[in-house]
């Protein structure tokens, strides 16, 4: 037979029987490599839409968050711009190394993560203090024009719980919101009354100097730093008056308000 006439190595492979070890082996490798080269390329293509997908669910999970506190979806209505989160390290004032929204519940679980207080620190009568805390913001383009901070602290009757939104400047109050507390009927508990709530926004916390001035007056408001007072609840507008001031303070929030103010956020 002439060397020309000699069937090629693909012509061999192909004649060799359907049970040949060398054969299966051969088309098996093929099969993978190419499924390979499929998955690889589907990856590749499919990782943007992916990428997309899950940035959309973690909007929308935000969202529902922050919408599901009373009031505040009319605020962030009114608003404007992208929400987003973040798990605050209040010591630092910096966003969490290790934390995320995600384990924080667990994070929180662990003793060593939370901070006792001594008298002259508890103005919220908390007895302690988480070291992390999930807070809001909201942007327009890349300035922060909202933030919404979770605050705590003992009422009259027991443990109240709320939200605080300020303005992009972080020292005029957008809006309150509270959303646990167990004051008496028709007296303390009117902190959750619209129309006690809806003097809180356009209040100023801190002075030119910024001295931390933000009071619940006995009576009438009397200053753009002060919210009008509660009838008959003297004991609950002070609560509050300690409570807001606290987590605006030193050991609240105000290392985290003062790098936003910084625009590191």
């Amino acid at each position: 037979m002439a060397k020309a006439d000699r069937p090629g190595p693909w012509r061999r492979f192909l004649a060799l029987p359907n049970d040949s070890r060398t054969k299966t082996i051969a088309v098996a490798f093929a099969v993978s490599a190419t499924c390979a080269i499929l998955v690889s390329a589907a990856t590749v293509y499919l990782r943007p839409i992916q990428t997309a997908n899950r940035a959309a669910e973690e909007q929308a999970r935000i969202e529902s968050l922050v919408r599901g506190i009373p009031g505040m979806s009319a605020l962030l209505e009114r608003s404007g711009g992208t929400l987003s989160t973040v798990v605050i390290d209040l010591d630092r004032g910096r966003a969490a190394e290790t934390v995320t929204p995600v384990t924080l519940e667990a994070a929180l679980a662990d003793p060593a993560n939370w901070t006792t207080l001594g008298p002259g620190e508890d103005l919220a009568g908390l007895g302690q203090r988480p070291d992390y805390a999930q807070v809001f913001l909201l942007r327009d383009g890349e300035d922060v024009s909202l933030v919404l901070l979770p605050i705590s602290g003992a009422g009259y009757n027991g443990r109240i719980d709320a939200a605080l939104a300020l303005t992009g400047d972080m020292n005029t109050i957008a809006g309150l919101s509270i959303t646990s507390q167990s004051e008496t009927p028709g007296l303390g508990a009117r902190i959750e009354e619209e129309a006690w709530l809806s003097d809180f926004p356009g209040t100023r916390t801190r002075d030119d100097s910024g001295t931390l001035r933000f009071t619940v007056a006995r009576g009438s408001a009397g200053s753009v730093y002060e919210v009008d007072g509660i009838t008959g609840a003297t004991r609950t507008s002070n609560a509050m008056t300690r409570i807001i001031r606290f987590w605006l303070g030193p050991d609240g929030y105000e290392p985290f308000l003062n790098a936003v103010r910084r625009g590191e956020f």
